[in-house]
């Protein structure tokens, strides 16, 4: 059964950069597409980026769109968010989860949280000065 573990989560000062990863066990994820989602307290779960399955296609909520990349190495089984420019906005619990790829309902990927069927801890992401 696959399984996936956020890190990379820190305190970051306004315009800084960090870089997320989700390491996935139990299965491969040559499989999946993976999206990356954040939640901040008070407000409801956001999609803010996601990947195919191959790594080529990708999308982007407006809000982090210029700023934060996806990007996959399956090789090493591993779903990593470059983040730039980060605001005291970006500050949430970042949680990846994964879809199989012939289950996508918007191709490439899903930014829709009620596609996925399960969530980690997360990792905490707070940008302040």
């Amino acid at each position: 059964q696959l399984r996936l573990v956020e890190s990379g989560g820190a305190l970051v000062q306004p315009g800084g950069s960090l870089r997320l990863s989700c390491a996935a066990s139990g299965a491969t994820l040559d499989y999946y597409t993976v999206g990356w989602f954040r939640q901040a307290p008070g407000k409801e779960r956001e999609g803010v980026a996601c990947i195919s399955r191959g790594g080529g296609d990708t999308k982007y909520s407006h809000s982090v769109k210029g700023r934060f990349t996806i990007a996959r190495d399956n090789t090493e089984n591993t779903v990593y968010l470059q983040m730039n420019s980060l605001s005291p906005e970006d500050t949430a619990v970042y949680y990846c989860s994964a879809v199989p790829a012939w289950a996508v309902r918007t191709p490439p990927c899903s930014l829709t949280d009620t596609d996925f069927g399960s969530w980690g801890q997360g990792t905490q992401v707070t940008v302040s000065s």
